[in-house]
């Protein structure tokens, strides 16, 4: 068994690496966006978070198991997700690319990586403003997916949470879904236990990441679709449990 001291020189060569790599996909980025079509931009990125996943590997024994992949579609589709650490941000970036990110407006006025996070045409919201926020995601995921063909990403649990647990879902990620007539795609994983919330330490093991089938609005309501997907993901991990496997 691996001593703390272990896990945490293990946790600071990957920090290391991610780092220098996130500042040169950056400044990469910054140069070379204005040259390219806009849907092939984001291969830099992609390319970017397949070097973090391969590098965390590496550096601290974490791998990935994933069931479902199969139900990831080529078209743009809005990703609903529990929300447990960074990791799932790298990897469903990666799997549903091209992405448009939802962050915090703040953060692209961070040098480089902030600055090359524009190019991308995030949706930036102030989350002290919670319904301004939630026009925004309306108006500009709108935009991203119908004009620009993206998929959008969405922790509708707000924050970060404990592994085994799950906050309870708003219902922006289900209305732009349902305005824009766009398949939600569900998802439920563990990443928490590896990647723990707040914390530098990484822990190796195996990521579980179940991906539901494509969910349909139709005549179901926001609420209807929202309280549907967050029983599908606590029944996911629930039974998950019950089974001995840990997602």
């Amino acid at each position: 068994m691996q001593t703390k001291l272990v896990l945490l020189i293990r946790s600071l060569l990957f920090y290391a690496g991610y780092y220098v790599a996130t500042f040169i996909v950056s400044v990469t980025c910054l140069l070379v966006f204005w040259v390219l079509p806009f849907n092939k931009r984001f291969f830099l990125y992609s390319l970017c978070c397949q070097f973090i996943l391969f590098w965390l590997r590496v550096c601290c024994g974490v791998t990935v198991n994933i069931t479902g992949i199969e139900n990831v579609p080529k078209t743009p589709v809005v990703v609903i997700s529990n929300h447990q650490s960074e990791w799932e941000t790298i990897f469903l970036y990666y799997l549903a690319a091209p992405v448009c990110p939802i962050l915090k407006k703040e953060l692209l006025n961070i040098p480089f990586w902030g600055w090359a996070m524009r190019l991308q045409k995030p949706i930036a919201i102030d989350r002290k403003k919670p319904h301004e926020a939630l026009r925004s995601l309306l108006i500009q995921g709108k935009d991203r997916i119908q004009n620009l063909r993206l998929s959008v990403v969405i922790f509708p649990e707000g924050t970060r949470t404990q592994p085994g647990s799950v906050r309870k879902f708003t219902r922006g990620g289900a209305t732009l879904a349902k305005e824009t007539e766009t398949p939600i795609l569900p998802i439920a994983h563990d990443a928490g236990y590896c990647w723990p919330p707040r914390q530098i330490t990484k822990y190796p093991g195996e990521i579980n990441i179940c991906i539901g089938n494509l969910v349909y609005a139709g005549e179901q309501s926001p609420k209807e679709i929202t309280e549907g997907i967050e029983e599908w993901v606590r029944t996911t991990l629930a039974v998950s449990v019950v089974q001995g496997t840990r997602l």
